[in-house]
């Protein structure tokens, strides 16, 4: 059992989003950065779809009134359980009284705190994830607050080596690169935007602005302008969709998107990617890299391989650590 001692705004508890009710108008939720959220969950024996502790810019500090196994994955935040300095992907246990503090992120803009067999709230609609438009998901529908108790699903403990596990995550941004790229499909609309528009944003950056949050990232370039002229009728959109509004700056579409809009659709990044931008700040770059369906289906494999390396490693390290014991 934890206690939340201390929060920054917009806390929330997630999970990998609730599909299935688009054409109801319920858009999916989910965690921001999927990839950190399932390691969280992975790390403690979980299922990837099991619900986190979704922490944006903290500070935070959280007391344990119980013994129990916890994971923390995410931004650097300085964490600390009392006076231990915790790595940014670590699983372990905390015995009752610890206190578990996180500084400001310093690079990155999320964490996720996992506890045994995810975090103990009802399962509504497919999902343990909160709806924050709708007011219900997640922890009574509602961001966390102080003196919120958070209960873990499972009563046993996971097998974990006295000193914990610890992971290198991989970096939202590729070896080489300044800026974070995301791959993208071209959309429906691609084509109605000019020539010189359809070259700057498939090679110029763009910066992250502080008009950011889980709905969607405001970004600001080269003005993106249109060769059609007039207003499009609403149509569906998902996270992912990059949206160019009047003024012709861009913005991606994320976990709380809408299910409709009007905006012209010049592309959409694809799902492996939306956790790099789950992980930018204000003032970050982003590119778009153009790449075929194809390309996109071997993303999809190539994401699958990573996590079973991921689990064949952490199995590896728990068999050699408990050895030490």
């Amino acid at each position: 059992m934890i206690e939340v001692v201390s929060l920054p705004p917009l806390a929330t508890i997630q999970d990998l989003g609730r599909d299935g009710y688009w054409k109801q108008g319920l858009g999916r939720a989910g965690a921001m950065n999927r990839m950190a959220h399932s390691l969280a969950n992975l790390m403690l024996g979980n299922d990837a779809t099991a619900a986190t502790l979704e922490i944006p810019l903290s500070p935070a500090s959280f007391k344990f009134t119980k013994r129990c196994a916890f994971a923390l994955v995410g931004g650097a935040c300085d964490a600390h359980l009392d006076d231990r300095i915790l790595p940014r992907a670590f699983a372990g246990v905390a015995e009752a009284g610890q206190t578990l503090n996180l500084g400001p992120i310093t690079n990155g803009a999320q964490v996720y705190l996992a506890l045994a067999g995810g975090i103990n709230v009802p399962q509504i609609l497919g999902s343990f994830s909160t709806q924050l438009r709708e007011n219900f998901g997640g922890f009574e529908g509602r961001v966390l607050a102080a003196n919120d108790q958070l209960e873990p699903c499972a009563s046993d403990m996971p097998v974990l080596p006295k000193l914990g596990l610890s992971l290198a995550l991989p970096s939202p941004k590729r070896l080489g690169d300044t800026d974070i790229v995301l791959r993208a499909v071209p959309s429906s609309e691609h084509d109605s935007f000019s020539a010189t528009a359809q070259a700057a944003f498939w090679s110029e950056a763009y910066t992250v602005t502080a008009q950011s949050n889980r709905q969607g990232y405001r970004l600001e370039g080269t003005e993106l302008d249109r060769q059609t002229t007039g207003e499009l009728r609403s149509h569906g959109i998902v996270p992912g969709i990059v949206q160019v509004p009047g003024g012709g700056q861009p913005i991606v579409q994320l976990a709380d998107s809408a299910t409709m809009g009007g905006y012209p659709k010049i592309a959409a990044v694809i799902e492996q990617d939306l956790w790099r931008i789950g992980q930018a700040r204000p003032s970050d770059r982003l590119r778009f890299e153009k790449v075929t369906l194809a390309e996109a289906a071997q993303a999809a494999k190539d994401e699958d391989l990573l996590m079973d390396q991921y689990r064949k490693d952490l199995a590896a390290m728990t068999q050699q650590m408990m050895g030490w014991n």
